[in-house]
């Protein structure tokens, strides 16, 4: 997931860039380790809910890609 995320991206635009299709799916496999590992963090995390809501690598994020070739 990390290698999709360009710039910041709304869920949708992840889920779509990853060729899925199911939104739990999405969430429970992909979206919620990613937050949980510190890879990625929400543009507005004291509204976690906001229908405006993007998602952008964190600095940790951008080093587990540089190592991987990314």
């Amino acid at each position: 997931m990390l290698s999709v995320l360009v710039g910041e991206m709304s869920r949708q635009q992840l889920k779509e860039a990853l060729g899925l299709k199911d939104d739990e799916h999405f969430r429970k496999a992909y979206l919620l380790p990613a937050l949980e590992a510190g890879f990625i963090e929400m543009t507005i995390p004291d509204k976690p809910r906001s229908s405006k809501q993007k998602y952008r690598l964190t600095d940790k994020g951008r080093q587990v890609i540089a190592q991987h070739g990314g």
